[in-house]
């Protein structure tokens, strides 16, 4: 169960591509050993037969996929091809999204010679570097605006100890922050070790998380450890997406229960399965639903996904987890930092619902001493003779805001014409300066 993520990883680059491309070049490709239709079609039927967790979907799979064969549906030479047509009938039969073929020699090579049971595969140099190479799913880290520490997390990576000390490294990160926002969006699951390790960051330790049923194998109960540090103590925002799956959607599963965190996004994928990858001859691996997670009052999230607290589209809902956390930070705060965090939400209020400025955007390009305003694609720019430059955000009237700098705001003034700006700090301070 546990090299479920990390073959994944392999076949459908569940984490970061440009992430693991900025490491180098990976191995060398493995030409894929040669096997009839017949063959590969065997291999498919038999690792289901023998593991799929639905009793009663074996036998129509079985049909479907001897009908694929026996008609001459899958006689293309294309393996994609061939893995698509066999994948579109198994998901018209089952709806499964766990259950589905990949072509991949390297990794099919690798878990045929140690077989799907093997838990020590997770350890294999292959698989150790695949997941050191995507620093165990944890792609990005960053500060944002008002101490808002940010976590990107594409995939729930675990090979034990390293895996451990990322997860654990990014927690401490967030530590530190007075919020914290936890990107899932792209995040396709991976192991249940990895979850716990997550969760218990946000939970008492000794907690009951979820109850896994593996074919005919006792029933295994997760909770929550100890963690370096303790319990963080901080507003948590998760962002969700239909791509978050599997794993991903447990812990989504934990945070809308047990209430550590809120939801923003789309429903998660309701992919609840737990899977299992077997070597399929011709160098195909076919991920297999072997088992079922049972949360803390029974059911889980598979067909249903887990809906957000706040629905916002996909790609607004970093902006929202940031408006959201700038206002529950300025409703405790006092003095200039209210206002810092006060006007960091009505930047991103501003960006989620633009708001139309008082003139045409060309009526505001020129010179204001040393800075220039121009119009460049659609928005107007600001820039400081030799500095960065920075996009200037509509808040109404003849009011902007630096999008990358909430605590500077810019008042053009003047009737009729713009005559002049006044550059407005959080802090109380304001410099004018004429144009021209």
């Amino acid at each position: 169960m546990k090299i479920a993520f990390v073959t994944a990883l392999a076949l459908s680059a569940g984490l970061s591509v440009v992430a693991q491309a900025q490491q180098g070049p990976g191995p060398a490709p493995v030409a894929a050993p040669k096997a009839g239709k017949a063959e590969i079609v065997a291999g498919i039927r038999k690792a289901i037969a023998e593991n799929y967790v639905l009793a009663a979907k074996r036998a129509p799979l079985d049909a479907a996929l001897a009908k694929g064969l026996k008609s001459g549906r899958y006689n293309v030479e294309d393996p994609g091809e061939l893995t698509r047509r066999i994948n579109e009938d198994m998901f018209a039969v089952a709806a499964d999204k766990h259950l589905g073929l990949s072509f991949d020699p390297r990794a099919s090579a690798e878990i045929a010679k140690r077989g799907s049971q093997d838990d020590e595969i997770e350890n294999t140099p292959f698989f150790k570097a695949l997941l050191r190479r995507g620093n165990h799913g944890i792609t990005e880290m960053k500060l944002l605006p008002g101490n808002v520490r940010y976590v990107r997390y594409d995939g729930f990576g675990w090979t034990g100890d390293e895996s451990k000390a990322a997860i654990d490294g990014a927690m401490a990160f967030l530590r530190d922050g007075d919020a914290a926002i936890l990107d899932l969006r792209g995040n396709g699951g991976g192991s249940p070790e990895a979850v716990r390790r997550l969760t218990s960051y946000f939970v008492p330790a000794g907690t009951k998380l979820v109850t896994f049923h593996m074919r005919s194998d006792a029933p295994t109960t997760s909770t929550s450890e100890a963690v370096p540090g303790g319990q963080l103590n901080l507003p948590l925002y998760v962002l969700t997406s239909g791509r978050a799956a599997s794993a991903a959607e447990e812990f989504v599963s934990h945070v809308a229960r047990l209430g550590f965190g809120t939801l923003i996004g789309a429903p998660t994928a309701g992919a609840a399965y737990r899977n299992e990858f077997f070597a399929v001859p011709g160098g195909y691996l076919i991920s297999v639903s072997v088992g079922y997670p049972e949360l803390p009052g029974g059911g889980n999230w598979e067909g249903t996904g887990v809906a957000p607290k706040i629905a916002v589209p996909v790609d607004k809902a970093l902006d929202r987890a940031q408006q959201e956390a700038a206002l529950a930070l300025a409703a405790k705060a006092q003095g200039p930092q209210k206002t810092e965090l006060e006007w960091t939400a009505a930047l991103y209020g501003a960006r989620l619902t633009p708001v139309a400025p008082a003139r045409a955007l060309a009526g505001y390009a020129g010179r204001y001493g040393p800075r220039t305003v121009a119009l460049e694609n659609g928005a107007l720019t600001w820039q400081r003779d030799g500095g960065p430059k920075s996009v200037l955000v509509p808040l109404g009237g003849d009011l902007f805001t630096l999008d990358g700098d909430p605590r500077t705001r810019v008042r053009f003034t003047g009737e009729g014409g713009v005559t002049g700006v006044t550059i407005e700090r959080a802090d109380g301070t304001s410099t004018p300066a004429p144009r021209g």
